[in-house]
C-alpha cells in the first residue's frame, strides 16, 4: 500500500497575501494544493491520500477536493503548531485507520506541485528497496556555513551537497515509531522528516527530482511556479 501524506499546514506569512494561506492561491482556475493533489490522484501506485490543513479551512479544502474531483483523499488532518506535530496528526490517524507498517508514506508539501509522476514513481521503488527515500536537487551555488559572529567558518564542496525537497519517503512502521517517541519527548521542532528519521538512526537513500521541483514559499516563488508550469505546458503543445 502506498499513502501520499500532503502536508497544507501552513499559513503562508512570507506569501504576503492577506486573504488566502498560500496553498489556496489560485492558478490556472486551480488552487496550488489542487495543482498538487493532481499528481498523487491520478498516480496508479498511489491508493489513498491524507490532508493535514489548517484547522478552520478544512471546509474551504473539502469544497474544492469536491469541485476538482479528487477521490483518493481518505482523511483530512487538522495540523498542529509546528510543522512536525502537523505531520504527527497525519501518521497517527494512518496509524489508527490500520494503514500496515509495511506501507509506503509518502510525505509531501501541499505548496510543492511542480513535480512529476516519474518522481513519484521513482521514490515508491526506492523506498521499496531501501526502506526510505528523499527527494534531492544537486546544489548550482557555492555552500558556505557561518559562526555565531557571522564569520564564514566553512566552505562545501558542492558536488558533494544535495538540496532536500520532497516527497520524502518511509514505512508505515518506521515513520510511525520516529514520530510517537519523539512526540512523547516533547521534540516537536524537526526541519522535516528526512531530519527526523536520520536522528533515529535511519541511513537516507536520494532520488533527484526534477529542477523545477520548488515549495512555494514567498511571492517569487509564485513567480518561477507560473512561468515553470507554463513552461511545461508549451513543451506538450510543441512537442519539446
Amino acid at each position: 500500500m502506498n499513502v501520499a501524506l500532503i502536508f497544507a499546514g501552513g499559513s503562508g506569512s512570507r506569501m504576503n497575501s492577506k486573504s488566502l494561506p498560500k496553498q489556496f492561491l489560485v492558478l490556472n482556475g486551480r488552487a496550488i494544493i489542487i495543482h498538487t493533489l493532481e499528481y498523487f490522484e491520478r498516480h496508479p501506485e498511489i491508493d489513498s491520500i491524507c490532508v493535514v490543513c489548517i484547522e478552520s479551512w478544512i471546509a474551504y479544502l473539502k469544497g474544492l477536493l469536491e469541485k476538482h474531483g479528487i477521490q483518493k483523499v481518505h482523511w483530512v488532518v487538522p495540523g498542529g503548531s509546528t510543522g512536525q506535530e502537523s505531520i504527527y496528526n497525519g501518521v497517527k490517524v494512518l496509524h489508527n485507520a490500520g494503514v500496515p507498517d509495511d506501507s509506503v508514506v509518502l510525505v509531501h508539501d501541499g505548496v510543492r506541485p511542480l513535480i512529476s509522476d516519474q518522481l513519484i514513481t521513482d521514490c515508491i521503488q526506492c523506498a521499496r528497496q531501501n526502506g526510505n527515500a528523499i527527494t534531492v536537487a544537486p546544489v548550482v551555488e557555492t555552500i558556505i556555513c557561518t559562526d555565531d559572529n557571522n564569520k564564514i567558518a566553512d566552505i562545501y564542496n558542492r558536488s558533494r551537497c544535495h538540496m532536500a525537497r520532497a516527497p520524502q519517503c518511509f514505512r508505515m512502521g518506521d515513520f510511525y515509531r520516529a514520530h510517537e517517541d519523539s512526540h512523547l519527548k516533547g521534540i516537536v521542532n524537526f526541519i522535516d522528516s528526512a531530519c527526523l528519521m536520520k536522528e533515529y538512526g535511519h541511513t537516507l537513500h536520494m532520488v533527484e527530482g526534477p529542477t523545477e521541483n520548488i515549495k512555494i514559499t514567498t511571492p517569487m516563488d509564485f513567480y518561477l511556479m507560473r512561468a515553470f508550469y507554463e513552461a511545461r505546458e508549451n513543451s506538450q503543445i510543441f512537442g519539446m
